[in-house]
């Protein structure tokens, strides 16, 4: 019997290795698999490592080329797809800004919209309300600042400048280069704007905690967190869509009761009945509102050809009625329902039907509870948030948005008209890993139409690409990284307040322009020679401080710096002209001023770039060679810097 027994077990052993054997082994072939085909498109290991660089980070660093040798390609490609790199340095960056790791509550509690912090000052008797037009008046102005400061409340532009300078230093810093490109891509193509109010504040936390944590996972999370946040709701009006629930009663015994046989509070259910009646008049004043149901097919999911009609629009609209925005201030709109919410508790909630997820609610009694068919698929009548989700689930897995998903990425990564054989290689693997956004970038970059001569340097840096690789490729250190803000509102791009559901267009022909190219050049001579305060580098150091013979010296020398394992002599010979003219800062700065690309700026941008404009007048002169070397002469640095601005400025640094 023991013999027995004993063989038992080593059978069981046996097995069980032969089961961790095969999956090793599995994983070791999968591993062997992913090989990256520079080779065969005529690439050096150098060259590869690059081009990798060119599209996986917002720009190569000095050395950054042979770390990518040193760790192996794929090892490195590998390493930017899980995205968790130490990243001390950037954190520590960070740590100085406290309102971007705020929750959505605590940034309502905070950073009160300027209408509330006016309607608790006339309350806490602060201010008349026959007052409250005099927005110009000083002294009203000085009184609302005092209340304000008083009750610990901050304006929300600071919560906005927070944001924008952790985008930028993160950009910069981080490790984790990819994760953060992924982040930029997935939150311009789910697009939210700080230009609108209502939802303005939830940006912050939309992009922290629906955005970053979801990049490389399955695309089906990405989406449904995407529905579910306050910032997208506001922004297309689905927080407040609504339809008829023949059925649902809003209070009822069992929600009424604390203990078996007790009965809560009268005011909890005269409040409940109250939010009863205003939620029916809410639904004569809004309805069914079909934005939100429109763009996520149209943008998010299917693409404009995905194969829907303005029914299945009106049918999805109809499935998402209820999906709404749970109260969060304690003393703003919203903070009646939820100590009400509260007293009830997501439990009682969730037998009527109602969820209750964070920021979240599902509010069942504007649910439109009929039947209802989207894409051939019948909903039948009687349900609620789960045939929202069902909803989103079957348009995150449909044949259309594989496709559609993978040619955007494609255009963002590859070229602005990527081979047809790489998005089916890219769809394929999309609807075969249900999604997996980490598997269609590793397709992608296994492909080799990824390492053609086709997509060489064939994509054009944003404004914002364009001043965080400068930055990198001088190695700079960036302590006001606001400044570097308005330089890229300046060049076209206003980060955040793309009004359009549609994102920022990822072609190059829509940053190029005679305009746009001037401004760029501005900026290149402006970053160069130090005129963007808080932007600080030492040019000379990049050279092991030898000093250039000459300023055609200087250009071969840098221009190989800052734009290694490239073909220069076009781009050399083009920009030579351009270094001795000892006016070209002053006539590119004159002619970029008047053919100014068109800005979408707010006020706080524009007293920002007003501010900077000082500031950079202010450190022309001597100031502006802050980074030179003791042993140096100012004119050799004064030509240094117009070099590389000029190398900056050029159109093949533009190109990624």
């Amino acid at each position: 019997m023991k013999i027995k027994i004993h063989s038992f077990y080593l059978t069981v052993i046996a097995f069980s290795c032969a089961i961790v054997f095969s999956s090793f082994a599995r994983n070791e072939l999968q591993k062997e698999k992913f090989v990256l085909p520079y080779k065969q498109a005529g690439l050096t290991e150098k060259q590869a490592a690059a081009h990798l660089l060119s599209r996986f980070t917002y720009g190569a660093k000095e050395g950054d080329i042979d770390v990518v040798l040193k760790t192996g390609l794929e090892k490195w490609v590998e390493q930017q797809l899980d995205g968790n790199l130490d990243d001390a340095t950037l954190n520590q960056q960070l740590s100085k800004y406290d309102a971007i790791n705020l929750s959505n509550t605590e940034v309502e509690n905070v950073f009160p919209r300027n209408a509330q912090v006016i309607r608790f000052a006339v309350k806490d008797g602060y201010i008349h309300k026959d007052s409250v037009n005099q927005a110009n008046n000083k002294e009203y102005r000085a009184t609302l600042t005092a209340y304000m400061k008083e009750k610990g409340y901050k304006p929300q532009q600071e919560l906005y400048r927070q944001l924008i300078n952790q985008k930028i230093l993160r950009a910069v810093y981080s490790n984790n280069q990819l994760k953060e490109l992924m982040t930029d891509f997935w939150f311009n193509h789910f697009n939210v704007s700080l230009s609108k109010n209502q939802c303005a504040s939830y940006v912050p936390a939309y992009e922290r905690d629906v955005i970053r944590p979801n990049v490389f996972g399955k695309f089906e999370t990405l989406l449904l967190s995407t529905a579910k946040s306050p910032a997208m709701l506001m922004y297309l009006d689905n927080f407040s869509s609504s339809g008829n629930n023949v059925t649902m009663p809003v209070a009822t015994n069992d929600m009424m009761m604390d203990k078996p046989g007790q009965r809560k509070n009268r005011p909890v259910q005269l409040a409940i009945q109250k939010a009863r009646v205003q939620n029916q008049q809410n639904n004569k004043k809004t309805g069914l509102n079909e934005n939100y149901a429109r763009e996520v097919m149209e943008l998010h999911t299917l693409g404009v050809d995905g194969g829907y009609t303005q029914s299945d629009v009106t049918q999805a609209a109809r499935i998402l009625t209820g999906w709404t925005i749970a109260p969060m201030s304690d003393n703003g709109y919203g903070a009646p329902m939820k100590k009400v919410l509260e007293r009830i508790g997501d439990e009682n909630l969730s037998k009527r039907g109602f969820v209750h997820d964070g920021d979240f609610l599902f509010a069942m009694n504007r649910h439109d509870n009929g039947e209802k068919v989207v894409l051939g698929k019948k909903f039948a009548a009687g349900g609620g948030y789960e045939e929202g989700v069902e909803l989103l689930e079957m348009l995150a897995h449909h044949k259309s948005t594989a496709k559609f998903i993978s040619k955007k990425l494609a255009i963002r990564f590859v070229s602005d008209n990527p081979p047809q054989s790489l998005i089916d290689k890219m769809a394929k693997t999309f609807l075969s890993s249900k999604g997996d956004i980490k598997s269609v970038m590793m397709t992608m970059v296994s492909a080799p139409e990824f390492w053609s001569a086709n997509a060489l340097r064939e994509k054009t840096k944003s404004p914002f690409e364009l001043a965080i690789s400068a930055v990198r490729s001088l190695d700079a250190k960036v302590n006001q990284p606001y400044q570097l803000y308005t330089w890229i509102n300046k060049m076209g791009q206003q980060m955040y307040y793309y009004q359009a559901p549609t994102g920022f267009p990822d072609r190059g022909q829509y940053w190029i322009n005679t305009g746009s190219l001037l401004n760029r050049m501005n900026f290149g001579l402006a970053l160069a020679s130090q005129r963007i305060p808080g932007v600080t580098f030492n040019l000379a150091a990049m050279n092991e401080n030898h000093e250039p013979e000459s300023a055609e010296a200087a250009l071969v020398i840098y221009s190989k710096l800052i734009m290694p394992e490239r073909k220069l002599e076009e781009t050399i010979a083009r920009l030579k002209p351009m270094l001795n003219d000892p006016n070209l800062e002053n006539n590119v700065a004159k002619a970029a001023e008047k053919t100014a690309p068109p800005q979408q700026m707010n006020t706080m941008a524009n007293e920002d770039a007003n501010m900077m404009e000082e500031g950079a007048n202010k450190l022309k002169g001597k100031k502006a060679l802050v980074n030179a070397a003791p042993q140096q002469k100012a004119g050799t640095n004064t030509m240094l810097a117009q070099v590389v601005g000029v190398i900056i400025g050029s159109p093949e640094f533009q190109r990624k």
